[in-house]
């Protein structure tokens, strides 16, 4: 291969169903000859600005990240590129991995909460209800 071409490589694990019940990969890492682990572009199938944006504020909260920022390929596909570089040696996949952690573990909390409100709401209409009777 000649230098200054990029390769890509499929991350294990991460698949998605197609209408045809083939698996299509979710998740594909481009990495640009010359360049360490530390400098990666990781390419999200079926994904747009909403996750982008929200990784990519998960991952630049880590001190090791130098650099993190999405692109959208085209207002018509949904697929966004998420570059990373780190200081050092911290392999780029690593705070991609916590950022994706990171991010779950927020959404979760917000879903406990919302649902909590909820409750709280039913349970505060119910015994207004009650006490009328």
């Amino acid at each position: 291969r000649e230098e200054g071409h990029e390769q890509e490589r499929k991350l294990s694990g991460l698949k998605t169903s197609v209408a045809d019940g083939e698996g299509k990969a979710a998740l594909g890492m481009v990495q640009a000859a010359g360049t360490g682990r530390h400098c990666v572009t990781l390419v999200l199938h079926q994904e747009d600005q909403t996750l982008g944006n929200a990784l990519r504020y998960m991952i630049m909260k880590n001190p090791e990240v130098e650099f993190c920022g999405y692109t959208t390929t085209h207002p018509s596909e949904s697929k966004i590129n998420l570059r990373i570089q780190t200081r050092g040696a911290l392999p780029a996949v690593e705070p991609f991995q916590r950022g994706l952690n990171e991010l779950m573990s927020v959404c979760q909390h917000v879903l406990d909460k919302f649902e909590d409100s909820i409750k709280e709401y039913k349970d505060q209409k119910a015994s207004r209800n009650e006490s009328t009777f």
